[in-house]
C-alpha cells in the first residue's frame, strides 16, 4: 500500500462491538480518511458532506481508534463547517483515541488544511500556497499548505502565543512562569517547564530522552494532581541552540510518533529555561518540525509558527 501524499488504496473497516446509535438519514457506513503528521495518526471524517447524526462521537472515537480491532489512530478529528458568524474556512474538532476531547493538536491541524485544499473545500485556484483559516477550541487560527505537483505536503501553521500563566495552562503552582518547576513522581523529583499551546504541556529536559521509561512515568505525570485537566508530557534533550530531540506521551492517547503542540511547547520552553534559541529544529520519532517563536515588538508575548508535512494514508468506509 502506497504511502503517497494521496494513495488511491481504499479499505472497508468492521467492527464486531460496533459504535452504537445510528446516523440518523439511512445511511450504513461513514467515509473516513486516515492521515497522518510524522507518525501521529488520526481518522478523519468530512463533516461537510456527510451528517453523524446521533452517533456518539466519543464512542466512535475510541472505536475507530483501536490498533487492533478498529482502523487504528492516535484519535478521530472531524473536519466540520465552521460556525455561524466565525471567518473560518472550515472547523476542526478533535477526540483522542480515549475519547475524550482534546482542544488543539497541531499534527492533526495541518493533515485538517491539506485535506481541505486537496478535497475543495477551499478555493485555492491550484496555486503553489494556499492560506486557510481553521476554527479550533483555541480560536480561528491561520496556515499556509504549500503543494507539490497539485498536492499539498508541507503546512506551516500560526499557532499563536503560547499561554505561560500557570492558572491558565492549568498547572498548580505558584508565581508567573512555571520554569523548572518541581515535579514529585514517586521518590524521584523532575524540572518541569510547563507551556500551553491551546492545551497544556509539562516539559522535562534531559541528557538524553532514553534516561526514563516514558511508557511508564507518562501516565503517572499526566494524571498528577498538580494538573487539572491532565498533561502532554515531554522529555527533550538539547543538541545545540537551534537543534532539540524530544519524546511525548499525550493525554488521552499515550505514547505517540509525534506531538506538533508539544514541539512547540518544547522550543517555548528551551527559549525561557535558556537552552533554544527562538528558532529550532526539533526531532521527534516519527520526523522532524520546524519551530518559530517570534518576539513581538510590542514586548508582548509572541506568535509560536510550526511547519512540516501532513500525509494522506487511505480512505474506507467504517460501518455503523
Amino acid at each position: 500500500m502506497s504511502n503517497d501524499s494521496r494513495s488511491a488504496a481504499s479499505v472497508r473497516a468492521s467492527s464486531s462491538e460496533g459504535i452504537g446509535g445510528a446516523s440518523g438519514d439511512g445511511q450504513s457506513a461513514i467515509t473516513f480518511t486516515k492521515m497522518h503528521g510524522l507518525g501521529n495518526d488520526y481518522v478523519y471524517v468530512n463533516c461537510f458532506e456527510q451528517a453523524l447524526g446521533s452517533i456518539e462521537t466519543q464512542t466512535l472515537a475510541v472505536a475507530v481508534s483501536d490498533r487492533h480491532r478498529g482502523i487504528g489512530s492516535d484519535g478521530l478529528i472531524l473536519i466540520r463547517p465552521p460556525s455561524d458568524g466565525s471567518v473560518a474556512d472550515v472547523r476542526m474538532e478533535m477526540y483522542n483515541a480515549d475519547g475524550s476531547r482534546g482542544e488543539m493538536c497541531g499534527n492533526g491541524i495541518r493533515c485538517v488544511a491539506k485535506y481541505a485544499v486537496d478535497h475543495g473545500l477551499v478555493d485555492s485556484s491550484d496555486a503553489e500556497s494556499t492560506e486557510i483559516r481553521v476554527q479550533t477550541d483555541r480560536g480561528v487560527l491561520t496556515l499556509c499548505a504549500f503543494r507539490r505537483d497539485h498536492v499539498v505536503e508541507q503546512v506551516r501553521v500560526d499557532m499563536g502565543p503560547p499561554i505561560l500563566t500557570p492558572s491558565d495552562i492549568p498547572v498548580a503552582v505558584s508565581g508567573d512562569r512555571c520554569i523548572r518547576a518541581e515535579l514529585p513522581v514517586g521518590d524521584a523529583v523532575y524540572r518541569m517547564t510547563c507551556v500551553s499551546m491551546g492545551n497544556p504541556h509539562a516539559v522535562v529536559f534531559m541528557e538524553s530522552v532514553a534516561d526514563v521509561d516514558l511508557s511508564e512515568l507518562g501516565p503517572l505525570v499526566e494524571r498528577h494532581s498538580l494538573f487539572p485537566n491532565r498533561v502532554n508530557l515531554h522529555i527533550a534533550c538539547v543538541q545545540s541552540r537551534t537543534e532539540a530531540t524530544m519524546r511525548s506521551w499525550e493525554r488521552g492517547s499515550g505514547m505517540t510518533m509525534a506531538c506538533g503542540t508539544g514541539a512547540c511547547a518544547v522550543l517555548v520552553a528551551g527559549v525561557l529555561e535558556d537552552r533554544l534559541d527562538r528558532k529550532a529544529l526539533v526531532h521527534l520519532p516519527g520526523g522532524d518540525l520546524k519551530i518559530e517563536w517570534q518576539e513581538s515588538p510590542q514586548g508582548e508575548i509572541g506568535t509560536v509558527f510550526m511547519t512540516g508535512p501532513a500525509v494522506e494514508v487511505f480512505t474506507g468506509q467504517w460501518p455503523i
